[in-house]
C-alpha cells in the first residue's frame, strides 16, 4: 500500500504495519490499540525542544490529550502560559492546545506512570572525545522505568547509533521485570525536523517506525498514524535508527565534497557558486550542495560521528565519512583565511582589527544556535586579536567566553564601518545595499551578495 490518506482522511501505512494477526496480539496491545484508535491515550513528550514541542503540539491537533515533561521548567511555564519559544511553532497553535485542556506541560517526571505512549525527544551531543553522549537519554528512559507499567508505549525519537534501543533502553525498561513487546511496546522512530522549514513539517514528513517486535511496531504507527500523514514501517529499531544516520550522513558527506570544491575553485581562481548554479541545470544525476563556514545544527555535525563510533565496534573503519568530517570542520579556519586575504588587501592585520559577524544562527531565519559554525569562527578571530561584534535579529543575545555579547542593529553597526564584515548566515531582510554601501571589506560565505562584483567583496 502506498503512502498516502484515505478518502475518510485516515493515514495510511506504507505497508502492513505488523506481521501479527490480532488474535496474537494478546489483550494488552489490543487495550491500547484501542484507545489509540479512539484518541483516549494519554501521551507524554520528554525534551520540549526543537523536536519534542512541535510533536506534542500536533498531537494535541490530532485529538490526544498530551502532557509536555522537561527538566527546564521555564519552559512548561512557557507552555502553560499558551506561548511559544520555537519558532516553527505558532504561539496560537500552542494557547489554543493549552485552552482546549489537550496540552500541559511539567518538571515532574513521576506524571509518566499516567502516560499511554511516551516519546523520549532528548538531545543526543557528542562528548568532546567525539563519542555518543547519551546521558540524557539514559535519565529520560531511568524517568520512564521508574513508573513503567503494562500496556505504556516507549519511542524514542532522539538521533543515535543503531543499537541504542535494544541495547541500551529495552534492558533497562524490562528491569522492571515486564517483557518488550509482551507487557510493554518499545519503538525507534527518528525526528525529521528542519528548523525554518515551512514547507516539510512534522505533519507531513513520513514518519519512520521500528519497533523491538511486531506488536511493538503496530501499536507506535498506529498513534503516529492518527498524527501525521504518512508512516512507513522497517523491520526493526536498527533499521530505524540506521535510516536517521544514513539521511544525514549523505548530507554531511556531499556538504563536505562541495566545501572541497570551494577550496579548490578558490585556487583556480573559478567562481564555486557559479559551478554549482550551472550543474544544477542537469535534470538528473546530480543534486546541488552549497559551500559555507561549516556546519551547524543539532544533527549534521553530530550524526556522521555516531555512525562512525558505532562503526569502530564493529571493526570498521568509516574513512570517507571521517575525511568528510574533517574537511567540514576545517571551514571556519577556511573562513578567517579569507579575512586576512581581504584586510590583507588594505594592508591590515587580524589583530586590532574590527570585525562584524552579519547572522551567527546556523541557518537562514531561524534562533537556533546548535554548533552554529559562527561560534567556530568567533573563536578564532578572537584567538587572532579581533575586535568583534555581530548582527543578528533572531538572536539578541549571545554568551561567548563568559561574557555576553548583544546583537547590534546593521545600521547603527555602519556608522563606524567596521574593518570587515564577515556573512556567516544569510538571513532573510538583512540590508545588503547598506552593507555595500558602506566600503566595508565583506566576507560572503554564503552567496548573499550572488549578483555584486565589488572589489570590496570576498566570496568563499
Amino acid at each position: 500500500m502506498k503512502p498516502g490518506r484515505s478518502e475518510t482522511g485516515e493515514a495510511l501505512l506504507s505497508q502492513p504495519s505488523s506481521t501479527a494477526a490480532p488474535a496474537e496480539r494478546g489483550g494488552v496491545a489490543e487495550t491500547l490499540l484501542a484507545r489509540i484508535r479512539a484518541k483516549e491515550a494519554r501521551v507524554g513528550v520528554i525534551g520540549l525542544g526543537y523536536v519534542g514541542l512541535p510533536l506534542a503540539v500536533e498531537l494535541a491537533h490530532a485529538g490526544f490529550t498530551v502532557t509536555g515533561f522537561d527538566v527546564d521548567s521555564s519552559k512548561a511555564d512557557e507552555i502553560n502560559a499558551g506561548r511559544s519559544y520555537i519558532p516553527d511553532v505558532s504561539e496560537g497553535d500552542v494557547a489554543a492546545s493549552v485552552k482546549s485542556g489537550k496540552l500541559t506541560a511539567t518538571t515532574d517526571m513521576t506524571q509518566l506512570g499516567a502516560m499511554d505512549a511516551i516519546d523520549i525527544c532528548v538531545p543526543t551531543p557528542l562528548r568532546k572525545t567525539k563519542d555518543p553522549d547519551l546521558s540524557y537519554v539514559v535519565l529520560a528512559v531511568e524517568a520512564v522505568a521508574a513508573t513503567l507499567r503494562a500496556g505504556q508505549l516507549v519511542i524514542l525519537e532522539s538521533t543515535t547509533y543503531p543499537g541504542t534501543t535494544d541495547e541500551v533502553v529495552q534492558p533497562m525498561l524490562e528491569e522492571t521485570g515486564l517483557a518488550a513487546d509482551v507487557d510493554f511496546f518499545l519503538a525507534f522512530s527518528p525526528e525529521r525536523v528542519d528548523p525554518g522549514n515551512q514547507q516539510f513539517t512534522t505533519k507531513n514528513i513520513p514518519k519512520i517506525v521500528g519497533g523491538v517486535g511486531p506488536n511493538s511496531t503496530e501499536v507506535a504507527c498506529a498513534l503516529y498514524s492518527a498524527t501525521v500523514q504518512h508512516v512507513v514501517p522497517v523491520s526493526s529499531t536498527r533499521v530505524a535508527e540506521m535510516v536517521k544516520l544514513l539521511e544525514n550522513t549523505f548530507r554531511a558527506v556531499n556538504i563536505g565534497l562541495v566545501n572541497e570544491i570551494a577550496l579548490m575553485c578558490h585556487k583556480m581562481d573559478i567562481g564555486v557558486w557559479e559551478v554549482i548554479d550551472a550543474a544544477k541545470t542537469k535534470p538528473f544525476g546530480f543534486m546541488p550542495f552549497y559551500p559555507g563556514p561549516g556546519l551547524g545544527g543539532h544533527c549534521i555535525p553530530i550524526d556522521p560521528f555516531y555512525l562512525s563510533w558505532k562503526a569502530r565496534q564493529t571493526g570498521f573503519e568509516c574513512r570517507f565519512i571521517e575525511l568528510a568530517g574533517q574537511i567540514n570542520s576545517s571551514m571556519p579556519e577556511y573562513v578567517v583565511e579569507r579575512v586576512a586575504e581581504a584586510l590583507n588587501s588594505v594592508r591590515k592585520p587580524i589583530n586590532g582589527s574590527r570585525i562584524h559577524l552579519v547572522g551567527v544562527a546556523y541557518k537562514r531565519d531561524v534562533n537556533d544556535m546548535r554548533e552554529s559554525p559562527a561560534l567556530d569562527v568567533l573563536d578564532i578571530l578572537r584567538k587572532r586579536g579581533a575586535e568583534l561584534t555581530y548582527t543578528d535579529p533572531w538572536v539578541p543575545e549571545l554568551t561567548y567566553h563568559g561574557a555576553t555579547m548583544s546583537s547590534l542593529d546593521l545600521a547603527a553597526a555602519l556608522v563606524e564601518p567596521p574593518d570587515c564584515a564577515v556573512v556567516c548566515t544569510d538571513h532573510t531582510g538583512t540590508d545588503y545595499d547598506a552593507l555595500v554601501a558602506s566600503g566595508t571589506l565583506i566576507v560572503d560565505t554564503r552567496n548573499a551578495l550572488k549578483d555584486r562584483r565589488d572589489a570590496t567583496i570576498f566570496r568563499l
